[in-house]
């Protein structure tokens, strides 16, 4: 009986050791995949930086359209069609990125959505939102391509509202320039009856905040973790673990057939 038991639990032990080595093996594997991914994104920064400046206008093919690529757009800012996108923290500071529509060809009403920058969100009881800057007359605005509007993680709400949701339509009643948690292009297109371009630019100079009395923008913009180091570090202890158990299996299984090899 006593047997029969010890050879139960050097099963048992087996079988876990050979789940957790396995388990550890792919989780290790995993991280080296997200490494590659980075290092990929890395590339593509640098590449899209790298990249002769773009101007865009409507005759602009999508595939010049390459993200983190130096461009510049002329146009008209439609300050009604502006947008706050909420919860986008700058240095620890919740705020708002600041989303306006730069028209570059009236007839066609093509325009191209422009993140104008970080504004701080009122904090203090009685305090409001402080000026946005609303230019007017042509402007020329240069920046940094992006595919779309950085996503944020967005939870679920019991009122069954989604925090992205657009007002019917723009601009609002009172004025007020919506707050929403995230923006598709589409969704914005379909509102204001603009043709947008299928890419979004992030300012970092030109016109577009030089108004008497209104707040400047920050225009320093987030990049996605290019740390791929961190995931080879990550997948080193993972690889590591899995040696272990691979060891202790090893140690486990030759213990085992020792035993069974011993006399009575």
């Amino acid at each position: 009986m006593a047997k029969s038991h010890s050879t139960l639990r050097t099963l048992v032990s087996l079988i876990l050791l050979a789940i957790v080595a396995a388990v550890c093996t792919a989780l290790g594997n995993w991280q080296l995949r997200r490494g590659a991914q980075r290092d990929a994104i890395m590339q593509a920064i640098e590449a899209g930086r790298k990249a002769a400046p773009l101007q865009l206008d409507t005759r602009t093919a999508a595939g010049d359209l390459v993200q983190w690529r130096p461009a510049a757009a002329h146009g008209v800012w439609l300050h009604d069609f502006t947008v706050l996108l909420d919860n986008r923290n700058y240095k620890g500071r919740p705020g708002y990125w600041v989303a306006t529509p730069l028209l570059i060809d009236a007839p066609s009403r093509t325009a191209v959505l422009v993140l104008r920058g970080w504004l701080p969100r009122p904090i203090l009881p009685g305090t409001s939102l402080p000026t946005l800057p609303r230019p007017g007359g042509e402007q020329d605005v240069r920046g940094q391509l992006v595919s779309h509007v950085p996503r944020m993680f967005e939870l679920w709400s019991f009122s069954g509202k989604s925090a992205s949701a657009l007002p019917a339509k723009l601009p609002a009643p009172d004025g007020a320039p919506p707050k929403v948690q995230n923006l598709a292009l589409q969704d914005l297109s379909r509102i204001t009856g603009l043709k947008l371009l299928p890419t979004v630019l992030e300012q970092t100079a030109g016109s577009g905040q030089a108004t008497a009395g209104a707040a400047p923008f920050v225009q320093e913009w987030p990049l996605p973790s290019t740390d791929s180091a961190q995931n080879r570090g990550y997948a080193l202890q993972w690889f590591s673990f899995a040696g272990i158990a691979a060891i202790a299996w090893l140690v486990v299984a030759w213990r085992a057939l020792r035993r069974r090899r011993q006399p009575a």
